[in-house]
C-alpha cells in the first residue's frame, strides 16, 4: 500500500471535516486548559487551530467543563475558529453527557477509553449510555484504547502482559467496542478508532494489526511520546513507517511541553511530519544548511532562524490571502559546496559565503540567478524577505479568484 493510498474506506464526518474515506490526514491536538476557565481554554483552541490543528479536543471530566462547553463554543465560533472541538470523558462521561444537553449537542465528537467506563455490568451500561447519546445527537465517537487503561476484564481473560498478547488485548478491545457501540446505534460512519502505545516498535506492529482487522478510520499516536527531541524521535520513528504504509487517518503528537512552554508545537511536528512524508502541505518548507569546517561564520544560521520565524508570521496571512502558497520552498545555504546547486532547487535560494569566499550572496528563482545581495546581516534579512514576499505576491492566485497582479 502506497502512502497516497488511504487505508481506511469508510468516511466519518466530524464537524466541517472527513475522516477517512480515502481524504488527507489529519492533525489534531488537545488543550491543556482547565476547560472550566473558559477564556484560557478558548484562547488555546484557537492558537491550536491557528497553528495548523484541524480538530482540537478537551477535557470535559467534571459538570463545571460540561457546563463550560456552551460558552467554549460560543467564543471560538465567535473568533472565526472552525476546528471541530472533541470532548475527552473518562469514568464520568455517561453522567456529564446525560446530565449536561448542552455539552452533548455542541460538541463535534466524543472521545472515549472503554477501559474507562466503568467494570462488569456497569462498564456495559455506560458505555451504552455514551452511544446512545452520540447516535441521539449523531455525533461521531472514537474508541480510544490506550495500554495504561485496558479494560480490566479484558486483561483478565489474557492474564498476559507479553507484548503480542497487550497488543491483541488493546486490538480485541476496540475491536469489540466498536461491535457494541454499533448495537446501540451508532452507524460505521460514526466511530474512529485508536490504539495507542508509549513505545514506537510496538505502535507500529499494533497499528498494522489493527489496520489488518478493522475498516474504521485511525487514530495514530504515541499516547505518551515524552519532552523535546524525545518525543519528536519517537513520534516520528512510529508514526513515520505507519504514516508511509498509508496506515492512519488522523494523528496527533503527544509532546510534553517544557513548564509554561508553548502547545502549539506538537501541532507544528505533526505539520511537519505529514510534509515531510509527502502528504500533506501546511507551511513553506526552508533547506538550511547544516554547517561544518567551512562556514565559521553565523549569518547563515542566523538567516536561516530568521526566515523560519518571519515565514511563520506571515503564514497566517499569506494563506488568507493566496492559494497554494504553502508549497512555497527555500532554501538559506552557507557556502560554495551545496550552495547554489540548494539554492536552484528550490522556488527561492539565496548561498552565502563560507570561509574564505567572496562575501557575496548569490540569490536564485526558480532555478534563475536573479541577484546578488550584499551587506550587514540585517540588510540580507531585509532584502531576501522582500524577495520572499514579491515573489508570493507574484506567483499564487488570490483567494478571491483574481490572480495576483
Amino acid at each position: 500500500m502506497t502512502p497516497s493510498e488511504r487505508r481506511a474506506t469508510i468516511a466519518v464526518p466530524i464537524g466541517n471535516l472527513v475522516i477517512g474515506g480515502g481524504g488527507p490526514v489529519a492533525v489534531q491536538s488537545m488543550t491543556n486548559t482547565d476547560t472550566a476557565n473558559v477564556e484560557a481554554t478558548a484562547r488555546q483552541v484557537c492558537d491550536l487551530a491557528e497553528a495548523g490543528s484541524e480538530l482540537v479536543r478537551v477535557t470535559v471530566n467534571t459538570g463545571e467543563a460540561a457546563v463550560a462547553i456552551e460558552e467554549l463554543v460560543k467564543r471560538v465560533r465567535g473568533a472565526g475558529c472552525t476546528a471541530p472541538i472533541i470532548g475527552d470523558f473518562h469514568y464520568n462521561g455517561h453522567k456529564l453527557l446525560r446530565e449536561h444537553g448542552a455539552c452533548a449537542r455542541l460538541l463535534d465528537k466524543y472521545r472515549i477509553n472503554p477501559g474507562n467506563v466503568g467494570a462488569g455490568t456497569r462498564h456495559n451500561d455506560h458505555f451504552a449510555t455514551i452511544c446512545k447519546i452520540a447516535a441521539d445527537h449523531n455525533k461521531p465517537v472514537r474508541i480510544g484504547v490506550n495500554a495504561g487503561s485496558l479494560d480490566p476484564e479484558l486483561v483478565k481473560r489474557k492474564m498476559a502482559v507479553a507484548e503480542e498478547s497487550l497488543n491483541e488485548c488493546m486490538i480485541q478491545s476496540a475491536l469489540e467496542s466498536t461491535e457494541q457501540a454499533l448495537t446501540h446505534g451508532l452507524r460505521p460512519d460514526q466511530i474512529v478508532i485508536s490504539c495507542k502505545s508509549s513505545t514506537p516498535r510496538h505502535l507500529v506492529n499494533l497499528y498494522r494489526e489493527l489496520a489488518r482487522r478493522s475498516e474504521q478510520p485511525l487514530h495514530l499516536g504515541l499516547t505518551e511520546a515524552g519532552m523535546g527531541m524525545k518525543g519528536l524521535v519517537w513520534s516520528a520513528a512510529a508514526m513515520g513507517i505507519l504514516l508511509n504504509e498509508g496506515i492512519g487517518d488522523t494523528i496527533r503528537v503527544s509532546l510534553t511541553p517544557q513548564p509554561g512552554g508553548d502547545r502549539c508545537e506538537e501541532v507544528r511536528a505533526a505539520c511537519e511530519l505529514l510534509q515531510a512524508l509527502g502528504l500533506r502541505s501546511f507551511m513553506p518548507s526552508i533547506t538550511a544548511c547544516p554547517g561544518c569546517g567551512r562556514t565559521s561564520s553565523t549569518v547563515f544560521q542566523q538567516l536561516a532562524k530568521d526566515t523560519e520565524a518571519y515565514v511563520r508570521s506571515r503564514m497566517p496571512e499569506w494563506r488568507r490571502q493566496y492559494e497554494g502558497v504553502e508549497t512555497l520552498r527555500l532554501a538559506v545555504m552557507g557556502c560554495v559546496v551545496n550552495g547554489p546547486g540548494e539554492s536552484k532547487a528550490a522556488n527561492i535560494g539565496i548561498s552565502l559565503p563560507g570561509t574564505g569566499e567572496e562575501p557575496r550572496c548569490p540569490v536564485y528563482v526558480d532555478g534563475q540567478h536573479v541577484t546578488t545581495l550584499a551587506g550587514t546581516p540585517e540588510q540580507l534579512r531585509e532584502a531576501f524577505q522582500e524577495i520572499i514576499e514579491a515573489y508570493i505576491a507574484g506567483k499564487y492566485p488570490r483567494t478571491d479568484g483574481n490572480a495576483a497582479q
